[in-house]
């Protein structure tokens, strides 16, 4: 399958970024004995990785001898050929097809770590919202009616929100073969949802949240309890050095504070608020997704993904 090249558009952040990164010196990490170790990290803000924003906020990794740079990119997958190079050190997103292809093609990068997974349970963080015009009008009643039927998807099928949708369609038989992916982005889901361009949407609160009080879908499904498809990837490089244990440790010290109720704190939800540009009122009402307290990469959830992707003819 001949795999469709980056836009000129969509390279734009990327790009952005290895413009910023060569004009601090072109390598990401640094630091001497007498100052901190600089490490740069390109993130897709959401709510998925409040370890790292807590980490930051806390101070947790000055504490460890790092000064993170954190620089906000719209796609991870654009990103992460920039860990492999060494222009960034780790970069904390969403896993698409494009990683695993490119990693065993001998991109130079490794999955380190994981991030928020979903809870199974309702209200979700994350659900598959149907057009209220679809539901209203008996088309669909179930997920198994969305045979057939438009669903729109972040990134389209390839992307991290692809897996998500794939595990959610999974539990009534259906695989992402079975429905038509739409590439649309997230706020413009609502939208598309209205107008009929798509009947469904795999959506994160809280977009969720302002389609179901605007009476414009309502959630059908959402992913079973621990379905995760985002995490962090270190360039091999920066994997051998003892700042990458650092960040690590930092990362893992922000995820104990999530356990418990320390998700929903207001500290949190101040940290949250700042790192994603929400508003705080609005992430009050979002429901919160759950963290492994030592973000151990899930391999059950990795290789689930890589078999969603091949399944759909998107690994090669």
């Amino acid at each position: 399958m001949r795999r469709r090249m980056p836009s000129a558009v969509a390279l734009l952040p990327a790009l952005a970024l290895l413009a910023a990164c060569q004009s601090s010196g072109g390598k990401a990490s640094g630091g001497d004995a007498s100052g901190p170790t600089r490490v740069t990290v390109a993130h897709v803000p959401s709510t998925l990785f409040a370890p790292l924003y807590l980490a930051q906020a806390k101070g947790y990794f000055k504490e460890q001898g790092l000064d993170v740079d954190l620089r906000k990119v719209q796609a991870g997958q654009d990103a992460v050929p920039l860990a492999g190079t060494g222009k960034v050190d780790a970069v904390v997103a969403g896993f698409s097809a494009g990683l695993f292809n490119g990693m065993a093609q001998g991109l130079k990068v490794k999955v380190v770590a994981s991030m928020g997974a979903s809870t199974g349970a309702r209200p979700s963080p994350t659900a598959l919202e149907v057009a209220k015009r679809v539901l209203d009008s008996g088309e669909v009643k179930n997920t198994t009616d969305l045979k057939g039927r438009k669903v729109a998807v972040a990134g389209g099928a390839g992307a991290a929100g692809g897996y998500q949708l794939a595990a959610t369609l999974r539990g009534a038989g259906l695989t992402l073969k079975d429905v038509t992916v739409v590439n649309v982005a997230i706020p413009d889901m609502r939208s598309a949802l209205a107008d009929g361009g798509v009947d469904a949407a795999l959506a994160p609160a809280p977009f969720t949240t302002a389609m179901e009080e605007a009476d414009v879908a309502e959630p059908l499904a959402v992913p079973p309890r621990g379905t995760s498809a985002t995490g962090v990837v270190f360039g091999t490089a920066f994997a051998g050095k003892p700042a990458a244990d650092k960040f690590l440790t930092a990362l893992r010290k922000g995820a104990a504070d999530l356990q418990g109720g320390g998700a929903t704190s207001e500290e949190t939800v101040g940290v949250l608020a700042k790192a994603t540009g929400q508003k705080a009122e609005v992430l009050r009402k979002t429901p919160p997704y759950q963290w492994d307290p030592r973000l151990a990469p899930d391999t059950g959830q990795l290789d689930a993904q890589k078999q969603a992707y091949r399944d759909a003819g998107l690994l090669r």
